[in-house]
This record gives C-alpha cells, structure tokens and sequence, in this order.
C-alpha cells in the first residue's frame, strides 16, 4: 500500500472547488492508502477548535471518516493553521506531528516539514514565527471569544498579503543552507515539504528535496511505495 502527502490545500468556504476536490481526493485516493501526511495549511485560518462555522465541521467529518476507514492520518501545522489542537486530533482521528518528523517511509526515513522554518531569508516572519508559537500567547488566543479571534485571523491575512506583496522571491523561498543543515542534523537523503508553492524535485548534494504544490488549479500530493521512486503528482481542480 502507499503512503500520500499533501500540503497547502488553504481550504475556505470562498474556494468551494478545492474543498470539493479534497473530499472527493478522500473518497477515492487517500482510502486506498495505508497513511496520509498533511504537512501543514490545510486550512486558510484556524481560529481554535472550537470554531463551529460549516467549513471545518465538514472537513472534520471527512478526515475521521477516512481514519475510522483504517488509512492512519498525520497532521502537521502550518503557518495558517498553528492553533490546530488536541480536540481537533481527537475529533479527527489524526496524530499531531511536530515541526521536524522522520517519517520512514517504504523503508527510508524521510524528514517532513512544513518548509516555512527552512525560509531563513525571510527575518520578518521567522521573528513573527517564533511569537505565534509562543504557547502562553497561543493559551490567550484560544479563550478570546470567537468573534475577537474572528478578526485577528482576518488582520493578519490582510497583513500577510501584503507583506509578501513586497517581498523578493528568493526571500519567500527556502535558504539551500538550510535545507543541507537541516537533512544533515536529521541523518536523511530525503526532505519533503510544502508552504513555498513551487512544487519540485530537487537533486541536492545531500540527498533530494521534494517540494508540494499548492491546491488552487490543481492539487498536488506525493506517493510513496516500496521499491519505487516517489512520485509528485497533479491533478486539475474543475471550477
């Protein structure tokens, strides 16, 4: 059986073509699959577990549906969904991942990640980075009422995109030096990540670096099984 990764799917209620390509990417792939990775963005914004709008309720259902299916589901945050917590584990069925995880996978230990730590260029939003994470910070966020976390959600969208808006390239890309420090420091010839939207492969001195696309026109996951090379694959998102 396989193993699928996923990333970047920035699922919300004003992009319904995605959200239907997900599920229906659920119903038929990911059931045939022994494990499915979700490394981080699945969402556009996560304001706390306990968000009762129709998006995340549904998304929820459909993950402890395949779970329960018997395909063994890892989820790993983002920079958009950091304050995906322990309810949302035990509602879904999935385990939580930290940052950094080797996964062995068909028999290889891989390193998964998000890919926005490997993005050291960009010193604004790794100091933004180290803030959000800040567990206490993240305590406050999670007991003010829903319609304050509502806006600060919708603040820092607005923020976000603007920022980037001004921003290099290279800056939003990851540093090669990081990428060769962290796969050493990890013992591994292969990194797979997301959070950039450049999907690729990339042949390293080191080993390979397999990037996910994110899902907008098409989505984008890797396959991995025994004595076989990894694939990255896509798919067209019909409107």
């Amino acid at each position: 059986m396989s193993t699928l990764l996923i990333s970047d799917l920035h699922l919300s209620p004003e992009r319904p073509a995605v959200t239907r390509a997900f599920f229906a990417f659920l119903h038929d792939k990911a059931r045939e699959a022994e494990a499915l990775y979700i490394l981080g963005d699945l969402f556009e914004s996560w304001i706390g577990d306990d968000d009762p709008a129709p998006l995340p309720r549904e998304v929820i259902g459909e993950l402890k549906q395949l779970s329960d299916s018997g395909t063994l589901l890892y989820f790993m945050h983002g920079n958009r969904d950091f304050m995906i917590a322990r309810r949302f584990a035990r509602e879904t069925g999935c385990t939580l991942l930290p940052d950094h995880y080797v996964a062995r996978l068909a028999g290889e230990p891989v390193l998964l990640m998000h890919g926005d730590t490997l993005c050291t260029d960009d010193v604004d939003y790794q100091k933004f980075r180290r803030i959000s994470r800040f567990r206490p910070l993240q305590f406050v966020m999670r007991h003010l009422p829903l319609k304050k976390r509502q806006k600060i959600a919708a603040d820092l969208r607005r923020k976000s995109m603007s920022a980037n808006a001004n921003k290099a390239d290279n800056i939003m890309d990851v540093s090669p030096v990081e990428v060769e420090r962290m796969m050493r420091a990890y013992d591994v010839k292969r990194l797979i990540h997301g959070h950039t939207h450049r999907p690729d492969r990339h042949r390293l001195p080191c080993g390979e670096r397999l990037v996910l696309g994110d899902w907008h026109h098409h989505g984008w996951y890797i396959e991995i099984e025994k004595d076989r090379e990894p694939e990255l694959i896509s798919f067209p998102i019909e409107d």
